[in-house]
């Protein structure tokens, strides 16, 4: 059931992967099983969300209810595009990789992936890069999560 939880936790937007990596370090489960289960929910969406989540913001930006939330998310991805951009030239895809890596406030699969389909990045590369710093994020908390715990008992 634990493993479970780490999944689901890795598919919310925002916490995500850092978020199920400290959950399953605080439950007491195995590095290396709670990071795989991790990045397996964390990795799901993102195809989902590079080939549908923008027309889908795009759609839903002027309706009355969602219009808001619908372009909050469409400023953030771009705004974190355009920052990716600035910042990178030709590295894209490895700026995007640790857009993705590092465990900042904000950054993430979700978020990174929006901005590539923003973007119009290519699709595997894309996929590659977010995938690639996913792991790296979940090497990151881990160290951060379980080497607290080792440390602490």
């Amino acid at each position: 059931m634990k493993y479970l939880i780490v999944f689901l936790i890795s598919m919310v937007p925002l916490i995500e992967l850092r978020g199920s990596i400290l959950y399953a370090a605080g439950a007491g489960l195995p590095f290396l099983q709670s990071y795989i289960v991790a990045i397996i929910g964390n990795m799901l969406p993102v195809p989902i969300i590079y080939l549908f989540a923008r027309k889908v913001l795009e759609w839903g930006k002027d309706k009355k209810y969602i219009g808001g939330f619908f372009t909050f998310c469409l400023e953030k991805g771009n705004k974190a595009g355009q920052k990716i951009i600035q910042k990178t030239g030709k590295g894209l895809y490895v700026a995007l990789l640790l857009f993705v890596g590092i465990p900042l406030p904000g950054t993430g699969a979700w978020t990174g992936t929006l901005a590539a389909s923003l973007l119009d990045m290519d699709f595997k590369k894309s996929i590659i890069a977010v995938m690639c710093g996913v792991l790296l994020a979940g090497i990151i908390m881990g160290a951060a999560g379980f080497g607290i715990r080792g440390a602490v008992t």
